[in-house]
């Protein structure tokens, strides 16, 4: 009888202690009222559209980030020709002006990319995947003139992977963030009617 009372007084203060981090008792299933799960759908909507728009507006930062640099890489190429060294490696390879354009595809593919991950419209997953396509024909570019070089340069593989790496990451964080999406969709038709007494 003692070790009873001694045992629920030690799970009383426990879980007063560490409210937060306990798992629920048996007393803790009883259902929430209409109003209750309202609210906690609504919350959950809320997050899950702030947290939506924090991750696409940090890819889109990085991507134009990435943008901005290769602004200053074709400025660059075009005024100060083979100056930066990861366009030096192909002055015997290909002329200055395929390179320009080698860049302005790979910014047009990051440009696409933003545009696909800012919006949330089904339609404009097309542009995602359409910039995926061009960086894929960026990729391919380089890494047939990085072949042609008398050595590898493990260096600048930045150059064929970024526009493709930056389009498949945001194909897979608009993936995510839909999923979740649905998920919360999914939870509010879940719900039921119930009045609590």
């Amino acid at each position: 009888m003692i070790m009873q009372k001694l045992s629920r007084q030690w799970r009383k203060s426990d879980y007063d202690e560490d409210d937060k981090f306990t798992l629920p008792t048996r007393d803790d299933f009883r259902p929430i009222d209409s109003q209750e799960q309202e609210e906690l759908v609504r919350s959950l909507e809320k997050v899950q559209t702030q947290q939506s728009l924090l991750w696409r507006a940090v890819f889109s930062g990085l991507l134009l980030c990435y943008v901005a640099f290769l602004l200053y890489s074709i400025y660059q190429q075009a005024y100060y020709p083979w100056e930066l060294r990861y366009h030096a490696y192909f002055i015997y390879e290909v002329d200055a002006w395929t390179i320009i354009a080698a860049d302005w595809a790979a910014i047009l593919a990051c440009l696409m990319t933003i545009k696909g991950l800012l919006h949330e419209a089904n339609y404009c997953k097309r542009w995602l995947w359409s910039s995926c396509c061009i960086g894929m024909i960026v990729a391919v570019f380089w890494l047939h003139h990085m072949l042609r070089l008398a050595r590898f340069r493990w260096d600048i593989l930045w150059l064929p992977l970024g526009p493709l790496s930056g389009a498949g990451v945001c194909i897979y964080v608009d993936y995510l963030l839909t999923v979740s999406s649905e998920e919360v969709r999914k939870l509010r038709g879940y719900m039921y009617a119930y009045k609590a007494r």
